[in-house]
């Protein structure tokens, strides 16, 4: 065992003066920060340390800490601030995008950060004729940078984006984790196995992936941004499925840090002197997701009578308890745009069979139904589908649940074939860039079906598409807000899936971590953290 991970295990046990002594008798003249350590206990396992391959909380949280993207979101918000690009410039016409880099930064392997890296860096994702486009899946690259014609070098620290058509939240894509940048040299040294040997610029840097254990990051002193190198020295990151059990390992002091709390609990940890409560509407939505390429849910009759039968307000009340708001809509009501004029299907069972008579099942249906152990925003997923289950069998739906540890189910269920995908699936999804766009394009579009992109439902209406587009490609927020509100009508008349709540954003940690501040995105900045006692 470490010295900081036996000094991280301590931090709960002494007094901050006590702590502040030990800390300072760690090597002569030794910063206290070279001696805490954070271990925290995550949902599910990364599935990736990649930035362009990841497509999960647990794995975003276990990496971007090492990686920095060309713009970046303060702290707390989805404002834009210079990341590695430090200026940028737009054309008038909309379509090309100027970027000047920051001189000196370098990756944590030593190379240089430059113009030629971050072309690199988007053409390995965009380009299938790049040499290394091979080295890994990229779910985000069409999303993020689908409307790019090229992006080139202007000089050695000016980069240029040139795209195919105006596409309003461009600038807010470039502080997403798909414009994070990576190490080409790392790339072409690793290869496939990239994804296991993480390589940024980021404030901390990459230690050691045990998988099933641990994934272990390191304070990086040389950081290019000096107001935020870290103070503490090291964070653990853990995979623990198990809410009760996080839970255990937090109050028997193995954990510091803990995400997804058994509700029951939270008003007994609020209560504790030990612990901290920190908590922030979530730029979140929980939903069912019905697969309307496959009978029976490519009738509407049949996804609205799924609506109908479920008593939403009951399940989220009854199983989350408060750690959630019953979602009445495609997008949450936090982001811009959200029309509160379209509401959810109402509870109304009857009407669930009348439809469902109507679509030819006066005698009910049977369907299976994917559920995930854990996962990444999936609020307790297995009491959910049984909740679920529970309603649907009331109104004849008979339902098969199928479960699956987290980074099988995300295998199965973006699958490009609607054919191998089951009737109805659970999903959750965290806004990457606080844009509509990241919701309602990226999961309902028609053009972002799997693997281009996260609308695993297979829905697809024109209409909705013409919106989605136009919006895009309009400056005016005004205006790209009203085409929004059309789309949201036309897609809860369609009922591609159910919408069950947006996830209030909820960590516990012990009292002596200081100044950590949850992100609309759910990503963690552990950056900004001190120990008590530390200066």
């Amino acid at each position: 065992m470490s010295l900081s991970y036996r000094l991280a295990r301590i931090v709960g046990m002494v007094s901050a003066a006590f702590l502040a002594v030990l800390l300072a008798g760690v090597g002569a003249g030794a910063p206290a920060a070279a001696a805490a350590s954070i271990v925290v206990g995550l949902q599910a396992e990364p599935t990736a340390l990649d930035p362009h391959q990841i497509s999960d909380y647990n794995s975003s949280r276990a990496t971007m800490g090492m990686y920095d993207s060309l713009l970046r979101f303060k702290d707390g918000s989805t404002e834009l601030e210079p990341g590695l690009a430090q200026s940028w410039t737009v054309s008038k016409d909309g379509l090309v995008y100027t970027l000047k880099l920051r001189r000196g930064v370098r990756f944590h392997d030593g190379t240089p950060f430059d113009a030629d890296a971050v072309v690199f860096n988007i053409q390995r994702q965009i380009d299938p004729s790049h040499p290394y486009h091979q080295t890994g899946t990229f779910p985000y690259a069409e999303f993020t940078f689908g409307k790019v014609k090229r992006v080139e070098k202007v000089d050695a620290y000016t980069v240029r984006f040139v795209l195919e058509q105006r596409y309003a939240p461009f600038l807010a894509n470039l502080a997403m984790h798909a414009a994070a940048m990576v190490s080409p040299a790392a790339i072409r040294k690793y290869g496939k196995e990239i994804a296991k040997h993480p390589v940024g610029t980021g404030p901390f840097r990459f230690v050691r992936w045990t998988p099933g254990v641990e994934v272990v990051v390191e304070r990086n002193p040389d950081y290019w941004d000096k107001a935020r190198v870290p103070r503490i020295q090291q964070v653990v990151y853990r995979p623990v499925v198990e809410d009760q059990t996080r839970l255990a390992q937090l109050e028997a002091g193995e954990l510091d840090f803990i995400v997804n709390v058994p509700p029951d609990d939270l008003p007994r940890l609020r209560s504790d002197a030990r612990w901290q409560v920190i908590e922030q509407p979530g730029m979140h939505i929980w939903y069912l997701v019905l697969n309307n390429q496959k009978p029976p849910f490519n009738d509407v009759r049949v996804r609205r009578a799924v609506n109908y039968a479920i008593n939403r307000r009951a399940i989220v009340e009854g199983i989350l308890k408060g750690t959630g708001v019953l979602a009445d809509n495609y997008i949450p009501p936090v982001l811009w745009g959200y029309d509160e004029e379209v509401h959810a299907y109402p509870y109304d069972p009857e009407k669930a069979r009348q439809l469902l008579a109507e679509a030819g099942y006066p005698k009910g249906l049977s369907v299976d139904f994917w559920v995930p152990q854990s996962g990444s925003g999936m609020q307790q997923p297995v009491a959910m589908a049984q909740a679920i289950q529970s309603d649907l069998a009331k109104v004849g739906i008979r339902v098969n649940i199928q479960t699956f540890e987290w980074g099988t189910y995300l295998d199965k269920v973006f699958a490009s074939d609607p054919a191998q995908v089951a009737e109805m699936h659970e999903m959750s999804w965290v806004g990457d860039n606080g844009d509509p766009d990241n919701f309602l394009y990226i999961l309902l579009s028609g053009h972002q079906w799997p693997p281009n992109g996260f609308n695993e439902s297979f829905y697809r209406n024109p209409e909705v598409d013409r919106l989605l587009v136009a919006a895009q490609q309009s400056s005016d927020r005004t205006e790209r807000a009203g085409l929004y509100k059309r789309a949201q009508a036309l897609i809860m008349r369609d009922a591609p899936w159910v919408p069950f709540d947006h996830e209030t954003q909820i960590v516990v940690a012990r009292k002596e971590i200081q100044g950590f501040v949850l992100h609309p995105t759910g990503v963690f900045r552990f950056e900004t953290v001190r120990l008590q006692g530390q200066e």
